[in-house]
């Protein structure tokens, strides 16, 4: 079965300095895939790149068949592809349900858009909660989730998540992971990237090392559990 996501021989640039270096993977429909890295590793510029926000040098992306590579960003949040960026970028000045709305820009049918809204308050009570409040005045925790209901008003099919647990105390991590999950089992494909290679690993059915824009490692979860390279350089040795 073809892929949902195929990402092939993939050259990314800024000004002189390349990010990417003929990057290739795939992610299956229904799965949560990871990209693991350090910092500067090209992991934020691969999603970045599968949105629409930068232009590749070279290469394709496909997705579900058909080649994304030189759509505008708003295109590619049409065909179900929605980014909830490293440092959640919420609308500070705008309520949780404006947020929310906003989300949702692409949607027609107010019917359609207050059964997203539904969907998000009962994977997010805390959301419901705060509906009125503005959107600086949350918690990092709380933000996290506002970005992530804001990108699932859209329906979307897969989701680009970038550092998820950035900033949140261990308990808000488990809570985010678990929503992750809970997304997942209701059918939206996620590529997910993130520096916690403990909870990235303990998701997702597979992923990639990327390390100075090259992919290095790739195996499913478990095997990179095990992989002696990745329990020395993200997993603290274990």
């Amino acid at each position: 079965m073809e892929p949902l996501l195929r990402v092939e021989d993939l050259h990314v640039s800024y000004g002189a300095i390349k990010a990417l270096h003929g990057i290739s993977f795939h992610v299956n429909e229904g799965e949560i895939v990871t990209l693991l890295g350090a910092n500067g590793a090209g992991k934020s510029t691969t999603l970045r790149t599968i949105s629409g926000l930068l232009t590749p040098d070279k290469g394709r992306i496909l997705y579900d068949g058909v080649d994304l590579t030189t759509l505008p960003a708003d295109a590619i949040v049409r065909k179900g592809i929605i980014h909830v960026p490293e440092g959640r970028k919420i609308f500070a000045n705008l309520t949780v349900l404006e947020n929310l709305e906003m989300g949702a820009y692409t949607l027609k049918d107010r019917r359609e858009i207050e059964e997203n809204l539904e969907r998000v308050f009962k994977l997010f009570p805390r959301l419901k909660e705060r509906a009125y409040q503005m959107g600086g005045t949350l918690s990092g925790g709380e933000q996290q989730m506002l970005a992530l209901g804001r990108a699932l008003m859209a329906r979307p099919r897969l989701l680009l998540m970038d550092e998820p647990s950035m900033g949140l105390a261990p308990i808000l991590i488990e809570e985010i992971y678990e929503t992750i999950k809970e997304i997942n089992r209701q059918g939206v494909t996620i590529l997910l990237v993130e520096q916690n290679a403990h909870m990235a690993l303990s998701v997702a059915h597979r992923g990639y090392v990327l390390e100075a824009g090259i992919i290095t490692i790739e195996g499913t979860a478990q095997e990179l559990r095990e992989n002696p390279q990745v329990k020395v350089a993200y997993l603290g040795g274990e």
